[in-house]
C-alpha cells in the first residue's frame, strides 16, 4: 500500500470516529500513525487529510488527541508555500513586534501605571520635551538625567490631561513648551523647571505671555501702554468734528487732538481718528 492510499484509509477511519463521537484511543493511534508517514504537499493536497484531522481536533474532548492533532496540522502548514501577500503580512507583524519591544525597552526606565507606553504620538512629544528640558551642554547643579526624564514625563502627562487626546491643540501646547524651553534668551524658564521653582503641572498651563523672556514682556507692556495712550488720546481727550474727511472711508465723523510735539515756536501737531473705520493720521 502506498503512502497516499494509507493516508486515505486513515482519513476514512478518522471521519467515522468524528461522526460517531467514537473511541479517542483509536483516534490517537491513527494520528500517531500519520505522524510516522512521509506526507508531502502532493499527498496533503490530494487526500485533504488536514481538514479531517482539524475536524477531529474540534470534536475531541481528549487533551492528548487535541495536542497531537494541533502538532500535525502545524507541521503540515510548513509544507504549504507562502504567498507574496502572506509573506508581506508576516513581515509587517514581525516589524510591529520589534518596534513594540524597542519602545517598551526605551520607556522601561520611566513608565508607570496610567502612562502613555505604546502611544507613538505621546512618546514622540515626550521625547521633544525631554530634549528641550535637557538643553545643550551640562545640566544645572543638582539636576540629573533621571530627573529630566521624570519632569518630561510629568509635563507631557499634564498637557495630555487637559485635552484627553493627541489632537492639534495638544500638539500645539507641546510645541509652545518646547519653543520657550529652548529659547536661549529665556534660560530662567528651563532652570526654574529643573530646580522645582516651576512645577511641570504649572508650566503645562502657562500662557505664552507668562513663559516669555523679560525682554519680550517689556516690549509687550510698552506696546500695550502705547495702544492705551493712543486710544485715550483720540477718544477721551479728543474733540469730535465733521470738518475733517477721512481719506480711507470718506466719512466726516472724526475726533482730533493737538499736541506740541516740536519746539514751542512751531505749530502744534494734530492727531486725527476716524470714528467710522478707525483710520488714524496726523498733520501739522
Amino acid at each position: 500500500m502506498s503512502c497516499e492510499d494509507e493516508v486515505i484509509s486513515i482519513r476514512k477511519q478518522l471521519e467515522k470516529i468524528t461522526a460517531d463521537g467514537g473511541d479517542n484511543v483509536q483516534g490517537l493511534d491513527l494520528l500517531k500513525t500519520l505522524g510516522e508517514l512521509k506526507i508531502n504537499l502532493t499527498i496533503l493536497t490530494s487526500t485533504r487529510i488536514g481538514m479531517t484531522v482539524n475536524a477531529l481536533r474540534k470534536s475531541s474532548s481528549d487533551e492528548e488527541t487535541v495536542t497531537l492533532a494541533k502538532s500535525l496540522i502545524k507541521s503540515w502548514k510548513k509544507l504549504v508555500p507562502e504567498t507574496a501577500e502572506k509573506k508581506e503580512e508576516r513581515k509587517e507583524k514581525e516589524e510591529v513586534k520589534k518596534r513594540e519591544e524597542k519602545d517598551k525597552k526605551s520607556n522601561s526606565s520611566f513608565s508607570r501605571p496610567g502612562s502613555f507606553s505604546g502611544d507613538e504620538v505621546r512618546s514622540r512629544c515626550r521625547d521633544l520635551l525631554l530634549g528641550a528640558i535637557k538643553g545643550e551642554g551640562e545640566l544645572p547643579e543638582g539636576s540629573t538625567e533621571e530627573a529630566c526624564q521624570e519632569i518630561a514625563t510629568n509635563l507631557e502627562e499634564a498637557i495630555f490631561l487637559q485635552f484627553n487626546q493627541t489632537n492639534q491643540r495638544y500638539k500645539n501646547q507641546v510645541r509652545s513648551r518646547v519653543f520657550n524651553l529652548k529659547d536661549k534668551k529665556n534660560p530662567r524658564l528651563r532652570v526654574n523647571l529643573l530646580c522645582g521653582i516651576c512645577s511641570a503641572e504649572r508650566l503645562s498651563k502657562m500662557s505664552s505671555e507668562e513663559m516669555a523672556n523679560d525682554d519680550v514682556k517689556k516690549e509687550r507692556e510698552a506696546f500695550t501702554k502705547k495702544g492705551i495712550n493712543e486710544c485715550q488720546l483720540a477718544k477721551v481727550e479728543g474733540t469730535k468734528t465733521t470738518l475733517m474727511k477721512c481719506g480711507k472711508c470718506g466719512k466726516r465723523n472724526c475726533t482730533y487732538n493737538q499736541l506740541q510735539t516740536r519746539s514751542a515756536d512751531e505749530p502744534m501737531t494734530t492727531f486725527v481718528l476716524c470714528n467710522e473705520c478707525g483710520n488714524r493720521w496726523k498733520f501739522c
